[in-house]
């Protein structure tokens, strides 16, 4: 019996993106049944097309499948990513987070573990606020955070940010040791679903 993880995200030009994919692998390796779900794009065409980059992203990207809230209901496990807007959660994620009112009634999400990642243009450019910012949501879910604290080695390869995977964006693509910090987080993050399911770890 495996845990399942749902790593729900939203990406404008692929960093989240890419740290989602690593987390899923990180996930995937440690056991877990996973789905890899983007949310919808709320910003207009003429917004996107503005950005090459952006327009590029969005069609390669078209056959992620859609996040819905009967992910959250299927899975043992969270991970969210966003970009920092202004060192807080983009819109696109937070109206996904905003829909999710009924199951929080029922408790679905309550109880279990949740970690989140993200992306600023520069180091200091608010990733570490819009974490902060994401696990307000999980406080009010009742969700267990699990942040990939100072943990593993990877941590400290990655920049040394203990709250999430960060990837300062002006550096170009995530690189390998951003990459394997993402993954790493996501086998923590199954690996304490094991734990809370009482089922062996390996």
């Amino acid at each position: 019996m495996s845990v399942k993880v749902a790593v729900v995200y939203y990406s404008s030009t692929g960093a989240v993106h890419q740290l989602a994919r690593a987390l899923a692998e990180g996930a995937e390796k440690a056991g877990a049944e996973v789905r890899l779900r983007r949310v919808p794009e709320l910003a207009p065409d003429a917004a996107i097309d503005a950005n090459p980059a952006w327009r590029a992203h969005v069609e390669a990207t078209a056959g992620v499948e859609v996040a819905t809230l009967d992910d959250l209901e299927w899975a043992d496990a969270y991970a969210l990513g966003s970009p920092t807007r202004f060192g807080n959660v983009a819109a696109q994620l937070k109206q996904f987070v905003d829909t999710t009112g009924g199951l929080w009634q029922r408790g679905v999400m309550a109880d279990k573990p949740a970690t989140g990642f993200t992306s600023a243009h520069n180091v200091h450019g608010g990733n570490e606020s819009t974490l902060l910012a994401l696990y307000n949501t999980f406080h009010h879910w009742g969700s267990v955070i699990v942040s990939p604290g100072f943990t593993d080695p990877a941590v400290y390869a990655a920049g040394g940010n203990p709250y999430g995977t960060a990837h300062p964006a002006a550096n170009g693509a995530p690189a390998e040791n951003v990459l394997a910090a993402a993954r790493y987080q996501g086998t923590r993050l199954a690996t304490i679903a094991k734990r809370l399911k009482g089922l062996a770890v390996d």
